[in-house]
């Protein structure tokens, strides 16, 4: 029998078993968070495509981590012959994140309190209130004139032997973390994984991954699995929903079910 979440000292953060091990969350954050808490998982469409690109002994690189609901099943994925390198500049997610390798027994991925965009140097992250309700995940980065210093690093300079699966969820600065992997991109031709939900950054985030020769297509993702690890038949979030980008480099044999973009075609038409 699945048990239930069970609040921790504190107040705002739970515990629960979940489909890829035990996690701790916040209570108060609306989607990842509230994910775990109702169904047990997180994004799981999503992750039943990384099962379809990822192998043992891969490197795969998630810039956006959050608390690692993604983060754990690409660790089983890439197995201990491989390794996963987690980027999450917000402290308390960080924490979370960390919280969640340590008590899943994950020695296979390095987690990293760094932003990741297109040069070096440093930028103000805030610090989220996690006893208020919030949707955690979302917290957009640059222009803020208060919160802590975290390093600001690119992808080029981490120098990776290799990389099957880049994978970013950054809030509008998918763009600056490819910029900032040109060089790992041209030499490890990986398969690319980015958020595309702002519709004035699309064109040119579609317009950069098509220079670098690869094909692109949508992946849109609900939240809501029928198949969930609580087994919870309703969809609280109404049908809402990840719109990705998935891109393929040349001479890729992995299938795509979604439609490739067209230069007529965009998501919010």
């Amino acid at each position: 029998m699945i048990g239930g979440p069970v609040d921790l000292e504190g107040g705002f953060n739970r515990m629960r078993p979940c489909r890829h091990g035990l996690m701790v969350y916040n209570r108060n954050d609306r989607y990842v968070g509230r994910s775990l808490d109702l169904y047990g998982e997180y994004a799981e469409h999503e992750v039943a495509l990384f099962r379809s690109v990822v192998r043992p002994g891969d490197v795969v690189v998630e810039v956006g981590a959050n608390i690692g609901a993604q983060t754990l099943p690409l660790a089983r994925m890439v197995g201990s012959s491989g390794s996963v390198i987690a980027f999450e500049p917000q402290e308390m997610l960080f924490n979370l994140l960390c919280a969640n390798l340590a008590l899943n027994g994950v020695t296979n991925v390095r987690a990293r309190r760094m932003v990741v965009g297109g040069e070096a140097g440093a930028i103000r992250v805030p610090t989220l209130d996690p006893s208020r309700s919030n949707n955690f995940g979302a917290l957009g980065l640059g222009g803020w004139d208060y919160g802590e210093l975290v390093p600001l690093v690119t992808l080029d300079s981490l120098d990776l032997p290799s990389c099957r699966l880049l994978k970013a969820d950054v809030e509008g600065m998918e763009e600056a973390v490819l910029r900032g992997a040109s060089k790992l991109i041209a030499r490890h031709r990986p398969v690319l994984y980015v958020e595309n939900d702002r519709r004035d950054r699309s064109p040119a985030l579609i317009g950069l991954i098509r220079s670098m020769g690869y094909r692109v297509w949508w992946h849109t993702a609900r939240l809501f699995h029928p198949g969930n690890f609580a087994g919870n038949p309703t969809d609280l979030f109404g049908g809402v929903g990840a719109v990705n980008l998935i891109a393929l480099p040349p001479g890729s044999d992995i299938h795509i079910p979604e439609p490739e973009i067209t230069d007529d075609h965009a998501w919010w038409q």
